[in-house]
């Protein structure tokens, strides 16, 4: 059956308003200027060697299946949802990305200064992804990853990162309720983390140099590290975790932690029941506790 699509390759493109479904259909070292991808699907779909600056995507599905794509100071309107999926070797700078559920199950990825202004159900399943200085708003962001790295991030939205694997987080900000749960290899340096149950059924999470508060957090952790923290209005914190602790400062409330070492200036309400967990597993040093209860 002969393909209805017109393949275009090796062609600068300039200044244009695409529509229709497949615009670029299979499109091959493309260099793509100032140029509107207007109502139609998929226009780029199984592209290759594609470069594009300062245009925009307004309809859905604009790069599937594609590969060695580099984009730069472009925007994803709101009805480019879906907009990268099964897409290997991308780089996206200087864009804003306005449409929910983008990047999925793409490997090598990097976003350089992208902001996402909807990121629903973005960043799914993807492999070797780098983040620099991108700025999340959404929930359920990073699910499933491997091998991220971050830096500069800031993330407001909640549920993020669950079920990552092998991720690395520098001088972030995450607003983040239920973050890092069902993970392995979490390491977050110098950075802020606020919301509800941190880092439930996670393995191996390590924080260094960070402010965290979280109700509930950190809890139901195997190894467990938080090197020079602060937890600020941090609550029931430690419960049936394996923890490696030295705190700077107050900890309002500790639970149950399953063994370990936490050291502290100060403890509000110490809780071990000896019902619960060997408390002999677990040494504790405060200057400082305010109530125990066994």
């Amino acid at each position: 059956m002969q393909n209805r699509f017109q393949v275009v390759k090796n062609k600068t493109i300039r200044q244009e308003v695409l529509t229709g479904e497949r615009a670029l259909f299979q499109g091959d070292g493309l260099t793509i200027y100032d140029t509107i991808f207007e109502d139609g699907e998929s226009p780029l779909k199984e592209s290759r060697r594609i470069d594009l600056h300062d245009g925009s995507f307004k309809w859905k599905y604009p790069l599937w299946y594609c590969r060695d794509i580099t984009v730069e100071g472009t925007t994803w309107f709101e009805g480019a949802r879906a907009g990268v999926w099964y897409t290997d070797n991308i780089f996206v700078k200087n864009s804003v990305i306005a449409a929910p559920k983008n990047f999925r199950r793409c490997n090598d990825l990097r976003l350089e200064h992208v902001t996402f202004t909807d990121a629903q159900e973005t960043l799914w399943q993807c492999k070797d992804v780098r983040l620099d200085h991108v700025t999340v708003n959404g929930d359920y962001f990073a699910m499933n990853c491997e091998n991220v790295t971050a830096q500069d991030l800031i993330l407001n939205g909640n549920y993020g990162f669950d079920g990552v694997k092998n991720i690395e987080i520098r001088n972030s900000k995450l607003l983040t309720k239920d973050a890092f749960w069902n993970c392995e290899n979490v390491t977050v340096y110098d950075s802020m983390i606020t919301g509800e149950y941190l880092g439930w059924n996670t393995k191996n999470l390590t924080l260094v140099n960070c402010s965290i508060e979280s109700l509930q957090g950190m809890c139901y952790i195997d190894h467990l590290v938080l090197k020079q923290c602060r937890t600020t209005n941090t609550t029931l914190a430690f419960e049936y975790s394996t923890v490696d602790a030295e705190i700077i400062g107050r900890v309002d409330s500790i639970k149950n932690p399953t063994s370990g070492r936490i050291v502290c200036d100060e403890i509000g309400q110490l809780i071990m029941e000896r019902d619960k967990v060997d408390v002999t597993q677990t040494t504790i040093s405060a200057a400082q506790i305010d109530s125990r209860c066994a």
